[in-house]
C-alpha cells in the first residue's frame, strides 16, 4: 500500500493548480486505511475507535459495514495554499462495483458546480490488477466514459499491481500480456511504472493528470509493486507463491530504501530519519491512547448532509400533496404535442400526440405513457430536474413513451418535454449502452449526490434487472443501513405480456421484497 501514496499525494498536490476543485475516490479494500489516513486525513482517533472492542454499533446508525469499506470525505489544502475537496465512496467487497457509482457522483457533482466542461470535479479509481483485467464492470465503465449521457470527462485509473490476485496468479487471471490490455478499447494512454520508485510514480502521476486536463479522456497509471502480507490477517501467501514471497520477506519496505536514497543524496541525515520515524510513532501511540482511555462514541458521517440536508428522514415524513390541477395537466398536454417549425414528425408518432391532447379534452382514462409524460411535465414546471436512462428510455421498449422525437427528415432529435414553459427546469433522457450493472451504478451514483433532481434507469425488459444485481443488493436495498448514504434513484421495470415466455412477462418481484427492511425501498 505504500507505493500507492506517492501517486496519489501527487495529483491531490497538482489538483488544484489544474483547476480542480473536488477529486471522488473509489477503492477497495487493499491500502485503503492507508489512503484513509495519509491521503484523506482522517483522524488516526477515528480509525482506532472502529478497530476497538469498546467500539459500540449503536452510536451510529445502521447495522455498519466492513470498517475500511466506510466512505470518508474531507479538504485538503496543498503547499501552496490551494484547497482541493475529497471523497472516498464507500463500497462493498464486490471490488470493481464502486466504478460506475464513482462517475455517476461525479457527473452529478458536474452538473450541480455548472462544470459542462468537467474540468472541476474529476473521478479517481484505484483498481488491483486481478479485478481490472477479470471483472466485466470495468469494461462497461471505460465504454461510458465518452457517452454523452455519461462522460465525466476522464478518469484517472491507477492500479496497484501487485502481481497476484488473493492466491491467483497473472497466468490464470488474464488471457493478456498486461492487466491494463482492456483499457486499450477506448485507446487510453498507459503508464506502466515501478512502484518502488516513488520520483517516476510522482512523474507519471503529473503527467496522467496534464493528460486528463488537457485532453478530457481516461488515463491508466500501470503501478507494478507486490503484496508484502497475506490478503488477510490469518493468511499465509506461502502456501500458494512460495518464491514470490520467498523473494519478499527479505526485500525491505519501500520506506527503508528512499530512506537510504535520501541519506545518501544527502537531502536527510540519519539523525533526522530517526526524528521522523521516532515522532510519527509517538503520534499513533497518542491516538491509540486517547482512544483506550476516552469514550467509546466517535464522530460518523450520517447520509442527511450536505445537498440531503433538511430532508426528511424516512422514518417520520408527513403526507404530500401530489396533484397538480387540471389547467397544469392541459398546458402540459398540449407542449407534449408541439414540435419545432420546418419538424416532419413521424405520422405515426403524429396520431399518438394528437390522441393525447384529445383523451384529456374528453376526459378519458389515461394511459400509462401519458400519464407518467404529464407527471414528468408537472415536475419539470416546478423546477425539478428529470434524469432517465436505460437502453431504449428515449422510445420506450414498447414505443409508448416518444419523450424524445426524431425529424423523419434529418434525424434530429427534439424533445418537447424541454420546452413546456420558459423557466422550467432541464429533462434529460440517455439510450444507454446496453448495460444494466454500470448504468444503473451510474445512475445510482448520480442520485447519491442530486437528491433535487428525479433520476430514474429502465431496463429494456423489467426482468433484465437481473444483470445488475449487484448493484441492487450491494447499493440500492443496501447503502442506507451499511454506509448512512441514501439514494433516491427510481428503478421502471416494464413488460409486455404478450405471451413472449417467463423471460419477458416477470420482473421477479419476489427478490425485491426479500430485500425489503426498514422502509429501504419502496
Amino acid at each position: 500500500a505504500e507505493t500507492l501514496i506517492p501517486i496519489l499525494e501527487a495529483i491531490v498536490e497538482k489538483a488544484p493548480e489544474t483547476h480542480i476543485r473536488e477529486i471522488i475516490l473509489g477503492m477497495t479494500h487493499r491500502g485503503r486505511l492507508n489512503v484513509l489516513a495519509n491521503i484523506l486525513r482522517k483522524p488516526y482517533e477515528e480509525i482506532f475507535a472502529q478497530f476497538e472492542d469498546k467500539y459500540l454499533p449503536d452510536t451510529t446508525d445502521g447495522d455498519g459495514d466492513v470498517k475500511y469499506h466506510l466512505g470518508f470525505s474531507s479538504d485538503r489544502v496543498n503547499s501552496q495554499g490551494k484547497k482541493v475537496h475529497l471523497s472516498l465512496s464507500p463500497n462493498p467487497s464486490h471490488l470493481e462495483a464502486v466504478d460506475p457509482v464513482v462517475e455517476g457522483r461525479t457527473r452529478a457533482k458536474q452538473t450541480l458546480f455548472c462544470d459542462p466542461e468537467r474540468v472541476w470535479g474529476i473521478p479517481l479509481l484505484v483498481h488491483g490488477d486481478a479485478a481490472f483485467a477479470g471483472q466485466g464492470l470495468v469494461a462497461e465503465t471505460l465504454n461510458l466514459s465518452q457517452l454523452a449521457g455519461y462522460t465525466t470527462g476522464g478518469t484517472i485509473h491507477v492500479i496497484v499491481n501487485n502481481q497476484i490476485g488473493f492466491t491467483t496468479g497473472p497466468g490464470d487471471a488474464r488471457s493478456t500480456t498486461y492487466c491494463t490490455d482492456i483499457a486499450k478499447m477506448i485507446q487510453a494512454p498507459i503508464f506502466h511504472v515501478n512502484g518502488e520508485d516513488p520520483e517516476a510514480s510522482v512523474f507519471v502521476a503529473e503527467l496522467a493528470l496534464e493528460f486528463r486536463q488537457t485532453f478530457r479522456r481516461d488515463v491508466v497509471i500501470d503501478m507494478f509493486c507486490y503484496r508484502r502480507h497475506g490478503h488477510n490477517e490469518g493468511d499465509d501467501p506461502s502456501f500458494t507463491q512460495p518464491i514470490m514471497y520467498g523473494k519478499i520477506r527479505g526485500r525491505p519496505s519501500l520506506t527503508s530504501i528512499y530512506m537510504e536514497q535520501l541519506i545518501m543524496m544527502g537531502d536527510l541525515t540519519v539523525a533526522e530519519t530517526e526524528a521522523i520515524t521516532e515522532k510519527f510513532e509517538g503520534k499513533l501511540q497518542a491516538a491509540i491512547e486517547e482512544v483506550r482511555t476516552g469514550p467509546s462514541q466517535y464522530p460518523t458521517m450520517h447520509g442527511f448532509e450536505g445537498q440531503w440536508k433538511g430532508m426528511t428522514s424516512r422514518y417520520s415524513h408527513a403526507p404530500v400533496d401530489t396533484g397538480v390541477s387540471e389547467e397544469i395537466l392541459r398546458k402540459i398536454a398540449e407542449g407534449l404535442t408541439r414540435v419545432p417549425d420546418n419538424f416532419e414528425i413521424h405520422p405515426t408518432v403524429a396520431r399518438i400526440f394528437k390522441t393525447y391532447v384529445q383523451d384529456i379534452h374528453d376526459r378519458k382514462p389515461i394511459l400509462w405513457p401519458l400519464a407518467e409524460l404529464l407527471s414528468f411535465g408537472s415536475l419539470l414546471v416546478e423546477g425539478v430536474p428529470v434524469r432517465l436512462s436505460g437502453q431504449d428510455s428515449r422510445r420506450g421498449t414498447f414505443s409508448q413513451r416518444h419523450s424524445v422525437v426524431y425529424d423523419a427528415r434529418t434525424g434530429e432529435p427534439y424533445s418537447p418535454l424541454n420546452d413546456l414553459t420558459p423557466n422550467q427546469a432541464p429533462y434529460h433522457a440517455y439510450d444507454s449502452l446496453l448495460s444494466e450493472a454500470a448504468v444503473l451504478g451510474f445512475e445510482f451514483g448520480y442520485a447519491l449526490d442530486a437528491p433535487q433532481t428525479l433520476v430514474l434507469w429502465e431496463a429494456q425488459f423489467g426482468d433484465f434487472a437481473n444483470g445488475a444485481q449487484v448493484i441492487i443488493d450491494q447499493f440500492i436495498a443496501s447503502s442506507e443501513s451499511k454506509w448512512q448514504r441514501d439514494s433516491g434513484v427510481v428503478m421502471l421495470l416494464p413488460h409486455g405480456h404478450e405471451g413472449q415466455g417467463p423471460e419477458h412477462s416477470s420482473a421477479r418481484l419476489e427478490r425485491y421484497l426479500q430485500l425489503c427492511a426498514e422502509d429501504n425501498m419502496q
